[in-house]
C-alpha cells in the first residue's frame, strides 16, 4: 500500500463525517498534483519522442536531460500579454478552457485510481464517466464559436463532427466489457480481470476503443483541429499565449485520462504483484501514453472525409463484432 494511502483509507472509513471529509479532500489534492507532475512529465516525453522521430535531440538545454525546458516554456507563455478577440463572447470565450480542464481532472477524480477507495464507486460509474466526456464537444463548438473568428467556429464544427463519429463505436465497446465483467462499475471491471486481462478476450475492442479515444482526444492522426493551410489552430486560433497554457494542460491532461481508462478496462488496472496498485496503474497508463505519442511522431493527419468514413465505414463495424464476440465469451 503507497504511503498515506492506509492514512487515506481509515479518514474514509472513520464514522466522524468530519474525517470522511478530510480523507476526500487529501485525496482530492493528491489527485490533482498527481496530474501536474504527470503532465509536466507528458509534455517533456512528448517533445523527447516527436525529436528522436525527427533524428533531433529535443529539449536538452534547461535542466538535466531538458526536464525544466517545459517549466521555461511555460513560465514564457504566462508571461505575455493576454489577448481578448474583439468580436468574442467575453463570457464563454474566457470560461470555456477553464471548464474544459476542470471537466478533464474531476473525470480522473471519478477514476479508481486504488482498489481502496475512490469517488467513483458505484454502480454505472463506467457509463457516468463516458456521460460527463460526452459534454467536451459542446464545450469545444463554445470555445470556437464565442471566438467570432470564422476558422475558429469552423474548426470547432469540424472536431465536433469528428467527437460524435466515434462516440458510437466507444459506446458499443463499453457495453461489451459490461457484459463480460457483468456490471458497469470501474472497480468490478478492474477485478474481473484478475485471471486474465480482457485485451487477450477482445482484442478487436481494444483497437476500436484505442483509435476512437485518439479521436475523442483529437490526437495525431484525428488532429484536426489544426491545419495551417486553412484554419491554423482551429477553435485555438485566437487563444493567447497565458490561455494556451491551459490549452496544453488540458491536452495532457486529457491524454492521462484516456490513459488511465484503456490501463483500467482492458489492462487489470491497478491489479499486479510487488509493486501497489497505484505504481502498476501508472505505469501502464504511462505505457499506453507512450505509444499515442508516438502515433503522433509517425502518422500524418487524415483528411475530415476519411477520419468520418473510418469511423462509421470501419470501426463501428468492427465494434459490433466485437460485441457478437463479447456474448459468445
Amino acid at each position: 500500500m503507497l504511503i498515506g494511502e492506509s492514512w487515506l483509507v481509515s479518514l474514509l472509513n472513520s464514522p466522524s463525517p468530519y474525517s470522511e471529509a478530510l480523507g476526500l479532500f487529501a485525496y482530492a489534492v493528491f489527485v490533482g498534483l498527481l496530474v501536474i507532475v504527470v503532465d509536466y512529465f507528458l509534455g517533456w516525453l512528448e517533445r523527447k519522442i516527436v525529436a528522436k522521430a525527427q533524428l533531433r535531440h529535443g529539449p536538452t538545454m534547461v535542466g538535466k536531460f531538458g526536464l525544466l525546458q517545459n517549466l521555461a516554456d511555460f513560465t514564457k507563455l504566462l508571461a505575455k500579454a493576454s489577448y481578448l478577440p474583439k468580436r468574442a463572447d467575453r463570457l464563454l470565450f474566457t470560461l470555456a478552457l477553464p471548464f474544459m480542464l476542470a471537466l478533464a481532472i474531476f473525470l480522473i477524480l471519478l477514476l479508481p485510481l486504488v482498489p481502496s477507495f475512490g469517488f467513483g464507486n458505484f454502480a454505472s460509474s463506467l457509463v457516468l464517466v463516458f456521460a460527463l466526456f460526452s459534454f467536451t464537444p459542446l464545450f469545444i463548438f463554445i470555445a470556437g464559436a464565442s471566438s467570432g473568428n470564422k476558422f475558429a467556429e469552423i474548426g470547432s464544427q469540424r472536431s465536433v463532427l469528428m467527437l460524435l463519429s466515434y462516440e458510437l463505436p466507444m459506446i458499443f465497446v463499453i457495453a461489451s466489457l459490461g457484459i463480460l465483467a457483468k456490471s458497469l462499475n470501474l472497480f468490478a471491471i478492474v477485478q474481473a480481470q484478475s485471471k486474465m486481462w480482457y485485451i487477450f478476450f477482445l482484442p478487436i475492442g481494444f483497437f476500436v476503443f484505442f483509435v476512437s479515444m485518439l479521436a475523442e482526444l483529437e490526437r495525431s492522426p484525428f488532429d484536426l483541429r489544426e491545419a495551417d493551410s486553412e484554419l491554423i489552430a482551429g477553435w485555438l486560433t485566437d487563444v493567447s499565449a497565458p490561455s494556451y497554457t491551459l490549452a496544453l494542460f488540458l491536452d495532457y491532461t486529457k491524454t492521462f485520462f484516456g490513459s488511465l481508462l484503456m490501463a483500467m478496462l482492458f489492462f487489470g488496472g491497478w491489479l499486479g504483484p510487488v509493486l501497489p496498485g497505484l505504481a502498476w496503474l501508472l505505469v501502464k497508463a504511462l505505457i499506453i501514453a507512450f505509444f499515442i505519442m508516438l502515433v503522433r511522431a509517425t502518422a500524418v493527419r487524415m483528411r475530415i472525409d476519411r477520419v468520418l468514413r473510418l469511423g462509421w465505414y470501419v470501426l463501428l463495424p468492427l465494434a459490433v463484432v466485437n460485441l457478437i464476440i463479447a456474448f459468445i465469451v
